[in-house]
């Protein structure tokens, strides 16, 4: 099993805490999305804008107007810079993986990536999206512009030099000051990255992760999957190689690895776990032993990028990444202590500290702790366990994860929350692009 699998998470979790829409719009242009917006405020009704639906929380819930942006994904506008970057303008509704191909069609790519492309650029950096590196920031660290439609239907550009304030909630805002309607991305040459993926026993790779020839800050991107109630990890080593390099990844290996194992028999040993969760233990203790090693050369996309089609539940935290050992060494305890099985590896990726407002990488480095529990398997105590876990630590939730925390716990975690109030509370004061659920995260 070389890889985690995915879910339809949105429609998993959140379907039950959302409301019926009384209007669903797919705006073929922006003219269109104003009309909607301005219409649906008129009419005093909220106005949630949906992307690819992949959160695991219903932020994007409205019993009134739901915006479906997939129809803005045009490719807008290629700017070259001095510095040998360039500004990319696209529509918001575009997918990752639709992103991804325009820019390698053009020679260009983007930084850093997830694992997955499903998502909507607008989705993914409201959200705040990230890969791993551990100097790099998440996908909204690569937003230089966005145009946004506001509350009152005018269309309004943001960046840090024009409407700065609104420009931090624009990016990462959880859609609460508008709808995007556009995003300029400042991207970088296409590159191709070496993937060196190697099972470990545990504690090599947490003795190995600090220090300038660490596994963290010696790799352009590290990750590893630890499978619980074992001392066994998958470690993922990403770098940078020129672009002659030819190390190609033989088609039946990456099958067999990433459909057949990852996927396939993957589903196969949940399922059995789920009927007989004694059989956890053994499954990931084999599961982790039989795990190979592989190396290969590939476009950058293609590294970062998963098949993930297994269902499962979410929940993420940052934690400053000088307190992750301890974290997991918590985790572990607890697991072991309460008898809960869990038989998806914990992921734990790193990012470099950031300045935006509400990114889980505000002014620390970081390293993430993302937590996983098959669709068909009780998860409610395990990911209460671990948020209280964390907590002492000063634990962050992914804003697109599953978590339990609300405005009073985030003002303490976040230095510039009330600043993100504010500006919400001006740019939105009728609340036209709220929701009971953002209204418990923000306070109002």
């Amino acid at each position: 099993m070389g890889h985690l699998s995915d879910s339809a998470p949105w429609r998993n979790w959140a379907r039950t805490a959302s409301a019926t829409p009384q209007r669903v719009v797919h705006p073929a242009d922006q003219d269109e999305l104003v009309e909607t917006v301005r219409g649906g405020a008129e009419d005093g009704l909220q106005v949630r804008a949906v992307g690819a639906g992949h959160s695991f929380t219903p932020v994007a819930a409205s019993d009134g107007v739901h915006l479906h942006l997939d129809r803005l994904n045009a490719f807008e506008r290629v700017a070259p810079q001095p510095d040998g970057t360039t500004h990319v303008t696209v529509g918001a509704g575009i997918r990752l993986g639709a992103l991804n191909a325009e820019l390698a069609a053009r020679g260009l790519g983007m930084r850093n990536l997830g694992d997955i492309d499903k998502q909507s650029i607008a989705g993914a950096i409201s959200t705040g999206t990230h890969g791993t590196g551990a100097r790099l920031g998440g996908l909204a660290t690569q937003v230089v512009g966005a145009r946004l439609v506001t509350a009152k239907g005018d269309v309004v550009e943001a960046c840090p030099e024009t409407n700065p304030e609104l420009f931090e909630l624009a990016r990462l805002g959880l859609g609460s000051v508008g709808v995007l309607s556009a995003v300029t991305l400042e991207v970088v040459p296409a590159f191709k990255l070496e993937a060196v993926e190697e099972p470990w026993p545990l504690d090599r790779v947490l003795e190995g992760l600090d220090g300038p020839d660490g596994l963290v800050e010696g790799n352009d991107h590290f990750e590893f999957y630890w499978f619980p109630h074992t001392r066994r990890a998958l470690t993922k080593r990403n770098n940078r190689v020129p672009d002659e390099t030819e190390r190609p990844l033989n088609p039946v290996r990456g099958w067999v690895d990433d459909e057949l194992l990852s996927n396939g028999l993957f589903a196969v040993t949940n399922t059995v776990a789920t009927i007989a969760p004694r059989t956890t233990v053994g499954i990931n203790g084999l599961a982790a032993r039989a795990l190979s090693s592989r190396r290969f050369v590939a476009p950058a996309p293609e590294v970062f990028v998963s098949p993930r089609r297994v269902r499962f539940r979410e929940m993420e935290y940052a934690v400053p990444r000088d307190q992750l050992v301890p974290v997991l060494a918590e985790i572990d305890r607890w697991l072991e202590a309460s008898g809960q099985r869990v038989p998806f590896p914990v992921e734990i990726r790193f990012a470099a500290a950031d300045d935006l407002w509400l990114s889980t990488a505000h002014g620390r480095e970081t390293a993430y702790i993302a937590v996983h529990q098959y669709i068909r398997l009780p998860y409610e105590s395990y990911f209460r366990a671990v948020e209280q876990i964390v907590a002492a630590s000063g634990g962050r939730p992914h804003w697109g994860k599953m978590h339990w925390l609300e405005a009073d716990r985030l003002s303490e975690l976040y230095p510039r929350f009330a600043d993100a109030q504010r500006v919400r509370q001006q740019a939105d004061p009728d609340g036209v692009f709220s929701n009971p659920y953002l209204a418990r995260l923000f306070g109002a």
